[in-house]
């Protein structure tokens, strides 16, 4: 039976999420939301990742390394490409008939670039423009003010891919993490949820209360300035090639992805924040109505043993109508049976189009008795 969908039972809404990320970066490693490699039975681990990173399409789980799968075109008059191949190369480098391939996995992670007084620093320089735009929020954007020159002060810049945090990332969410030999050392926190980073712990430590950088919600980026000595009491090389120095939020996640070859065996590093993303929600109200869907083609609806034969011809299909339903009424008594009822049971809800094509299937967790003086509203709901 065909029910077509009525006005007020079909709705469009918008969730708004807040997931939360977090990386622990320790001794060169980076780990996502604290997930550890998984092993397979063809690889050791199954994404064909470490841990800190996030695969983009989930491609070649668990598959041999010289068996993966790849994406590729072939060059045709459609003039197709990927975006990574530029109209010179295209034109000159293939020709009609050859293949591009590319690779899998494609993943992202988080990186993290230090940058030493006076040196280059292109990834902060494309950043000019939009740390000025929010002078008006907080004086510490300014890309050249009282606060520093973030063209050649020192700095620690962290990247965050967008894939990670969705749309922007929730203000007022951001917590960094400073440890040492397992100890709290120092803590960052946007408290006032204007993008300063404010070192909030240990309470009365060199630097507390002060902003130790400023965090771009929905560009994804972190700009640490703190160049202060958060204790003295701890030295490392947070620098590669320098003598150990104490701590500071400009060296923060330095054993991330630096490549530096120094281990930092006491130090670790604590990022957690909380994106935002917009789910687009399709809820459906199915509704089976008194008198409705009490009859079923299925076999088992009819008494057992009944001869079926349909009376068929060149332009008719006609089913007896004399069969005999089951009664299936509960009855504390085998004879006589309770009072004949037409009884179903729903245990899935079929979606058509306006052709009559089957586009979807929700499968109820326990079939759902139907009798004709009941009435049940079923709702579907599908996030994409």
């Amino acid at each position: 039976m065909f029910t077509p969908f009525k006005k007020n039972e079909v709705l469009h809404s918008v969730i708004k999420a807040y997931p939360e990320i977090k990386f622990f970066i320790y001794d060169k490693k980076v780990y996502y939301n604290n997930k550890c490699p998984i092993s397979g039975a063809h690889v050791s681990n199954v994404g064909h990742m470490d841990t800190g990173y996030l695969s983009l399409y989930e491609e070649n789980i668990d598959r041999p390394t010289g068996q993966l799968i790849y994406p590729f075109i072939t060059k045709d008059g459609s003039l197709t490409s990927f975006k990574t191949v530029s109209t010179t190369n295209f034109n000159s480098d293939f020709a009609y008939g050859d293949i591009m391939s590319s690779s899998y996995p494609l993943i992202a992670t988080i990186s993290r670039d230090r940058f030493a007084s006076g040196q280059a620093r292109p990834h902060v320089v494309s950043l000019q423009n939009i740390l000025n735009y929010y002078r008006a929020i907080s004086p510490h954007y300014a890309y050249d003010s009282d606060f520093g020159d973030k063209s050649t002060q020192e700095l620690g810049l962290i990247s965050i891919p967008s894939i990670f945090y969705g749309s922007s990332i929730k203000k007022g969410s951001i917590d960094l993490k400073f440890y040492i030999s397992g100890s709290l050392f120092g803590r960052l926190q946007d408290i006032k949820r204007n993008g300063e980073l404010i070192q909030t712990e240990p309470v009365g430590s060199n630097g507390s209360g002060s902003c130790a950088g400023v965090a771009l919600y929905n560009e994804g980026f972190m700009i640490l300035t703190g160049a202060w000595d958060i204790t003295t009491v701890h030295v490392e090389p947070y620098i590669p090639g320098d003598p150990a120095q104490a701590p500071r939020w400009i060296d923060f996640a330095s054993t991330g992805s630096t490549g530096a070859s120094e281990n930092l065996p006491s130090s670790s590093f604590d990022i957690y924040f909380q994106g935002t993303q917009y789910v687009n929600t399709l809820t459906m109200i199915c509704n089976a109505s008194k008198g409705e869907f009490n009859h079923s083609n299925n076999p088992t609806f009819l008494d057992y043993g009944q001869n079926f034969i349909p009376q068929t011809g060149s332009f008719a299909y006609v089913e007896p109508d004399t069969m005999s339903i089951k009664n299936i009424v509960k009855t504390n008594w085998n004879d006589p049976t309770g009072s004949f009822e037409k009884i179903t049971y729903i245990e899935k809800v079929l979606l058509w189009d306006e052709h009559k094509n089957l586009i979807g299937v929700a499968k109820l967790a326990k079939p759902l008795r139907k009798r004709e003086k009941d009435a049940y509203s079923i709702k579907l709901k599908l996030d994409f």
